[in-house]
């Protein structure tokens, strides 16, 4: 049995372009952040920081911007640190990205066209929305 679970899985839009640097051994390593709408009569939201690494992170760079709706899963990651000018201790949680499936295509339109993007393996699919016929299943 688990002692403990980490994941996340977030469905929103970008709020600015991604970011990419590499680091100090030479990974790639790709930021951006997310709105997450709350099912309220307010309007509001709650915003997330992604991380993505290495291919999945490129991939993100390549192919998302502002305002792309994605479907973000992974974990949570807290980082802390003393701030160099107030002398305070600073702390902030991000999601540290495994799989990133992208919801609309490049235009921002939903057309219904997705591609899945994971740390795990590449994986890239097209969903065609039209009706399943039954009768050409072979059973």
């Amino acid at each position: 049995m688990a002692r403990s679970i980490n994941q996340v899985i977030l469905m929103g839009r970008l709020t600015r372009d991604p970011e990419q640097r590499t680091t100090t051994s030479g990974r790639t390593v790709v930021s951006f952040s997310i709105a997450v709408d709350r099912q309220t009569q307010d309007d509001q939201a709650d915003f997330f920081d992604v991380t993505a690494w290495e291919k999945l992170g490129e991939l993100v760079m390549q192919y998302l911007s502002k305002g792309r709706r994605v479907l973000v899963q992974g974990r949570l990651r807290q980082d802390s640190w003393e701030d160099k000018e107030t002398g305070k201790r600073r702390s902030r949680i991000e999601v540290v990205a495994s799989d990133v499936t992208f919801l609309d295509g490049p235009s921002g339109d939903t057309g219904g066209s997705t591609a899945n993007i994971s740390t795990k393996e590449e994986v890239v699919t097209e969903i065609d929305d039209k009706p399943i016929d039954l009768s050409e299943i072979p059973f």
